[in-house]
């Protein structure tokens, strides 16, 4: 099967990527994987890895880069939004607090889906909300599992700190107190794609009257079970369309 699509320089970005796809390899480990001269895979490895498709290890070595999970997320979002209506759902009828899942759109936090209280104090954050990186639980479980270099560039002019995000990977979860908006608490929780990268956050939120100053302690059981929920959502749906592709290929 000829697989050119008649775009040269597609075709050999494309096969650099299917090459590092069995692991990490030394620009002369490409250049026998590919075939491409010397200059031609370092040229594009380098150009790809400019574009975070492909990045380094601690050897040096090239590798896949983040922005293939990112754009892998993205992909899968629909399931995800499928999926988080009844899971928003009940985390609010558990909690009797506000629910969300929020994505990470570049330097801020995007709303993607949300459960709201039916009566009462109407402090919920609508679906398209766009919020800081900088404030709240979500934003740090966003920003906890990062990659090094992301992490600490993330928390430049954060209100948390490295310290509180060591703690958020140790528990699992967050919990914000007046920390994006007075008066408001939040706990939240990582749901993560297939690769084990965390790709949302799950979040109630309320005043503080109701969640106290220790809100986890009332509720990030409930919210990282959640969030849990989700992530078998999405491992299942890869691994169906795993399976699918395999039986298309035999």
């Amino acid at each position: 099967m000829d697989n050119s699509s008649g775009v040269g320089v597609l075709d050999k970005a494309a096969t650099v990527l299917g090459a590092l796809e069995a692991g990490p390899a030394t620009l002369a480990q490409l250049v026998g994987a590919t075939g491409l001269a010397r200059p031609t895979a370092h040229r594009l490895a380098v150009a790809l890895e400019h574009h975070r498709l492909v990045s380094r290890d601690m050897q040096g070595r090239f590798v896949l880069g983040p922005r293939l999970g990112e754009l892998a997320s993205a992909a899968g979002e629909d399931r995800l939004l499928a999926a988080a209506g009844p899971v928003l759902g009940a985390l609010r009828d558990h909690t009797n607090e506000s629910a969300q899942l929020f994505r990470r759109q570049g330097d801020m936090r995007i709303c993607v889906a949300a459960a709201e209280r039916p009566v009462g104090l109407r402090d919920s954050i609508p679906v398209g909300a766009t919020l800081s990186m900088l404030a709240g639980s979500a934003a740090q479980v966003l920003l906890a599992w990062e990659e090094p270099d992301r992490l600490h560039r993330g928390l430049q002019g954060a209100a948390f700190t490295a310290t509180a995000l060591s703690g958020v990977r140790r528990r699992g979860w967050a919990q914000s107190v007046a920390e994006r908006e007075p008066g408001v608490a939040s706990v939240s929780a990582p749901v993560r794609g297939p690769s084990g990268r965390v790709v949302a956050a799950v979040s109630i939120s309320g005043p503080i009257e109701r969640l106290s100053r220790q809100p986890g302690r009332l509720h990030a059981a409930t919210v990282v079970a959640g969030a849990n929920k989700l992530t078998e959502v999405l491992r299942r749906h890869h691994a169906m369309q795993q399976q699918q592709q395999q039986q298309q290929n035999a």
